[in-house]
């Protein structure tokens, strides 16, 4: 097994501003470049889980297989469980470590993983774990947004002040923003058959009123109350007055009418 050359540093942390986010997202918005490889009866682990959304939404599709759900953070795992016992779908959610999972090689058909690779200091490692735990002929899906691929309308000179601090700020975690691009050379890096490997890039677009006021309002609230914020302060790379006008910045985009956002990012569906 592979331990990260760094400890690694979730960005974002689990304030309410990004669980808002993260219960948002559905095996429809979040994986569908996954759904075509899923059968009912198949066994599914999701590594960094967070809330569970997707996790819950992927186990209807696999019933009545076994789905697990693994994530660093125990009281995330928490909101999971609750998630799950309130759906009544069977689902076991534990605390887990990406580079270290507890299971032994070949234990599962599909191993996914939404978001995880860009908080990482060695994503590499963590898909060759994830490959050691998909069983021969069964797949490994990835999906990471890619944060200089992301672009809005009407142009914000916050917005960019924004984008360039979070790019700052994962550089300092030792992380990758831009991980989105880079999905398909890890994959390959990681030793994967190249014959095996369907890359895609997929998108979030929040134009609507409703959307749009919901993206701005998470997004402000991240930039002063998460652990991005709490992080670029520590690292130097902010102040408070600096960061609270980067909420304004998003209130004010918000309530642009012809507002649009939209988020790049890359996807990977590999055979083990």
């Amino acid at each position: 097994m592979n331990t990260p050359v760094h400890a690694d540093v979730y960005t974002h942390g689990h304030h309410e501003s990004v669980l808002r986010s993260h219960r948002w997202r559905t095996a429809e918005n979040s994986a569908a470049y996954l759904l075509p490889h899923l059968t009912p009866g198949q066994s599914l682990l999701d590594v960094g889980c967070g809330p569970g959304s997707v996790t819950i939404d992927l186990a209807a599709r696999v019933a009545p297989g076994r789905v697990v759900g693994v994530d660093v953070s125990a009281k995330v795992i928490d909101v999971a469980r609750t998630a799950a016992a309130d759906a009544g779908t069977d689902v076991t959610f534990d605390v887990a470590d990406a580079y270290e999972l507890p299971f032994p090689d070949d234990s599962f058909d599909v191993v996914h993983a939404h978001q995880v690779l860009q908080h990482l200091s060695d994503p590499v490692a963590a898909l060759r774990e994830m490959r050691r735990v998909a069983r021969p002929g069964g797949v490994v899906a990835v999906r990471d947004a890619d944060y200089s691929g992301m672009t809005w309308y009407p142009p914000s000179p916050g917005l960019d002040e924004w984008q360039a601090l979070y790019q700052e700020v994962t550089e300092a975690n030792r992380a990758e923003a831009d991980a989105g691009r880079r999905l398909l050379s890890w994959v390959r890096a990681a030793g994967f058959d190249p014959a095996g490997i369907a890359p895609s890039a997929g998108v979030w677009c929040y134009a609507t009123p409703e959307d749009r006021t919901w993206w701005a309002d998470l997004w402000a609230d991240r930039c002063t109350k998460s652990n991005f914020a709490a992080q670029a302060i520590d690292h130097h790379l902010a102040d408070e007055v600096g960061l609270e006008l980067l909420a304004d910045a998003w209130h004010e985009w918000g309530a642009e009418p012809d507002g649009w956002f939209a988020v790049l990012h890359g996807e990977v569906v590999a055979r083990a």
